[in-house]
């Protein structure tokens, strides 16, 4: 008999932390899974699946307005908020259920309720203690709002999920692509939506030319999205609104005033210090490439590590973490050319480096670029464009990056990830046939370089 209760204890019901006890359990481990919400985590309860249920709502304003070129006579349209947030509801707690069965199925020990460390091998859950062999510590991040005068009065993420009314007027906060995205959800069901940032530009981090994109996009389609500025104070105002005062002395008035600043990773009054786990200066997990925290039978998979933040980065990290200490399968994630998407309107993705990356890296290079109107809107009339982007390594004629703005892009872009990770040339894109028509064709037609940058050339577009 071990000593130990269980050879694994998985603290966290999310991504990373259901997929890393599923398979260990196959592996044969008796593994023990606690979470004091509920199983899904940020993606499935208040992230990624609730986000993209009120995208798809969000779009129909539009697509009412376009059928008409396309002959249809559409009637009288009416948006119910409570509607749309019930019926999320219902599948939320559809897929809830069902990570719990899967665990279940699979063997683990399913409990409920808030788990702390009490040291390196003991777990208490409700108060009471179960040992473990492996610890793994998946428990996610959290929505961090500043400290700033009438802080109290913002929301996050999290509320506007469960808003009982739609706000008709919205200041949303960040640049990243939570603001982007619930900028694009509000404006798009009719919400009049202020988009405020303090950086130059939204969407830190992705490529400049693709930002400049989607920035002037968001622009035509009606969200007044200001630059420069930020937050100074929020006061609550009669019947429930807002009179939120900006860094650059104007003011407004909003419904609501969603904050949507950053995440921070949920290991706050963990226990951490009790077992000797390290963590950063933001409270991270810190981890080796195995995903091995500084106490060598403690691990930690997905946000609360504060790598790459993505569902399907921890889906792997939890996967590959139990494939190495359960089933004698050691494989590092490889956490470059991860594939990304911003649900914004149009959305935005990518994989690879960006133009800015490539000079950085010192690495010479070819930018392809298109810009052009959809097929769907040569009728409509619509002025929105979409635009593609293709990095080309000049030693090597290897497709480096890859990124687009326009409808699809994130299921034209997965497909594109296993070309640009399986380091296929621009000869062999430019090889291969396009599906005409569509966008997507694009990424094989682009025959003319729009400029070279980099080691010999010149600096990234400004």
């Amino acid at each position: 008999m071990s000593e130990f209760d269980f050879d694994l204890f998985v603290i966290g019901g999310g991504s990373g932390g259901v997929r890393a006890a599923r398979i260990a359990a196959g592996h044969g481990a008796r593994v023990a899974i606690a979470e004091e919400y509920r199983y899904g985590g940020t993606c499935v309860i208040r992230g990624c699946v609730p986000k993209k249920l009120l995208v798809f709502g969000s779009h129909f304003g539009e697509e009412f307005e376009d059928a008409v070129a396309y002959g249809w006579t559409v009637g009288e349209a009416r948006f119910d908020w409570p509607t749309l947030i019930a019926n999320k509801d219902k599948e939320i707690d559809r897929l809830n259920r069902i990570y719990i069965r899967m665990l279940k199925d699979a063997g683990c020990h399913v409990l409920d309720g808030r788990a702390v460390l009490a040291d390196a091998h003991t777990v208490e859950v409700g108060g009471r203690r179960h040992t473990a062999a492996t610890i793994l510590i998946a428990t996610g991040g959290y929505p961090f709002v500043p400290d700033f005068p009438g802080m109290e009065h913002a929301i996050t993420s999290n509320e506007a999920f469960h808003l009982p009314t739609m706000p008709k007027r919205v200041a949303i906060v960040g640049g990243g692509f939570i603001a982007v995205e619930f900028a694009g959800i509000f404006n798009g069901l009719g919400a009049e939506t202020v988009l405020l940032y303090r950086g130059e530009q939204i969407l830190r981090g992705f490529d400049r030319e693709a930002r400049d994109v989607v920035a002037r996009e968001i622009v035509k389609k009606g969200i007044d999205l200001r630059c420069g500025t930020d937050v100074a104070r929020i006061e609550s105002q009669p019947g429930d609104t807002c009179r939120v005062t900006l860094t650059d002395g104007s003011i407004l008035l909003a419904d609501k005033v969603m904050y949507a600043t950053g995440r921070r990773p949920n290991t706050d009054n963990l226990g951490l210090e009790s077992a000797g786990v390290a963590v950063d200066s933001s409270g991270a997990v810190k981890v080796d490439q195995w995903s091995r925290s500084s106490v060598p039978h403690i691990y930690a998979v997905g946000d609360v590590t504060d790598r790459i933040n993505l569902t399907p980065v921890a889906l792997q990290e939890g996967h590959r973490f139990a494939d190495a200490v359960f089933g004698a399968r050691k494989r590092a994630v490889d956490h470059a050319n991860v594939p990304s998407a911003v649900f914004s309107q149009p959305p935005l993705a990518t994989v690879g480096v960006t133009e800015e990356d490539a000079v950085a890296q010192g690495r010479e290079v070819d930018i392809f670029t298109s810009e052009f109107r959809p097929l769907r809107h040569t009728l409509t009339g619509r002025d929105e464009k979409s635009f593609v982007k293709l990095i080309v390594e000049v030693a090597s004629d290897r497709v480096i990056g890859a990124h687009m703005v326009g409808a699809d892009a994130a299921e034209i872009m997965q497909g594109v990830a296993v070309a640009v990770h399986a380091g296929l040339t621009k000869a062999q894109f430019d090889d291969t046939v396009g599906i005409h028509p569509t966008s997507a064709e694009e990424f094989v037609t682009l025959r003319q370089a729009t400029r070279r940058v980099g080691a010999a050339g010149s600096r990234a577009a400004e």
